[in-house]
């Protein structure tokens, strides 16, 4: 496998777009543009099946696309900005009026309480931008979510409503659908490209929202669209702790023909992990491999 390191190899420039719409751990808004520049110059439809906050594919403008997860709240966000941008903005709004209005704290764990009563897509949307670092961490046993409130001060709604405006305009070729990433990825054909960014093996067991996988499974859908002339790059696990701990995975050989590190800065989960401490050492880089 040929290794690059920090920008060679790439195969076009791609403007940063740093103004997320979502967050969500894993978020890759600030890298994404880096990310997007290895991918080939011509390609057909673009697919991501573990969609999250959106970073890359909203970043990447694609013409034709196809947005997946399986996590039904998450879906509802992103299906809702696609159809009708304006009731997503009513969401937010809605909620950021009353907790502004009372007690910050009380009125996010009402509405944290109302989304784990019936989990819904108008709460999520409000708490993933109100909550303690940006982290979305639910219970594996339940659901439920259980990441207080931050003590940062959301977004106000009017520049809310402008980053949807500006989402909805990035994701025009885009349709959003409720999938299994095997079922996403069996669509593609040749030409197409495929970029996957799954829950990370080593740092993310503790959350859900994501869809559950087995890495093995997963890497055998690559296999199975590279054999098909389908493009794959594959975000994962790469080095924790300021590069001192590379994650040993079961990379099997000659399925990826490029291999480059992504720095990603201070991990998220760490941040909620180490209130009050110090995060100099919680730097990561991703691994991006590419079948091409």
């Amino acid at each position: 496998m040929q290794t690059l390191l920090f920008g060679n190899g790439r195969s076009v420039e791609v403007p940063p777009f740093t103004t997320g719409l979502l967050k969500w751990i894993g978020n890759k808004q600030r890298m994404a543009h880096e990310i997007a520049s290895y991918f080939p110059t011509n390609y057909g439809v673009y697919f991501e099946p573990f969609l999250g906050s959106g970073a890359v594919l909203g970043t990447l403008q694609p013409k034709r696309a196809v947005g997946s997860d399986t996590f039904a709240p998450l879906m509802e966000i992103w299906q809702t900005l696609r159809t009708d941008p304006e009731r997503l903005k009513r969401w937010y709004a809605e909620r950021y009026v009353c907790m502004m209005s009372g007690d910050k704290v009380a009125e996010y764990e009402r509405i944290k309480a109302s989304y784990n009563r019936q989990p819904n897509g108008a709460d999520l949307l409000f708490l993933c931008r109100s909550c303690y670092g940006g982290v979305v961490r639910f219970r594996q046993a339940d659901g439920y979510m259980s990441t207080p409130c931050g003590p940062h001060r959301p977004v106000a709604p009017d520049a809310f409503a402008e980053r949807v405006d500006e989402w909805h305009r990035r994701t025009q070729g885009a349709c959003f659908r409720q999938l299994d990433y095997r079922e996403a990825i069996a669509q593609a054909k040749p030409g197409d490209l495929v970029y996957c960014d799954p829950p990370y093996t080593h740092s993310q067991a503790i959350l859900y929202g994501a869809q559950r996988f087995r890495l093995r499974q997963l890497l055998d859908a690559i296999a199975d669209c590279k054999a098909r002339d389908v493009y794959v790059a594959l975000s994962i696990d790469g080095t924790k702790r300021s590069g001192d701990h590379l994650c040993r995975l079961p990379i099997p050989t000659g399925l990826f023909e490029r291999e480059i590190l992504v720095n990603c800065g201070r991990s998220m989960l760490r941040r909620l992990q180490m209130r009050g401490q110090t995060l100099e050492g919680e730097v990561v880089a991703d691994r991006l491999l590419l079948t091409y």
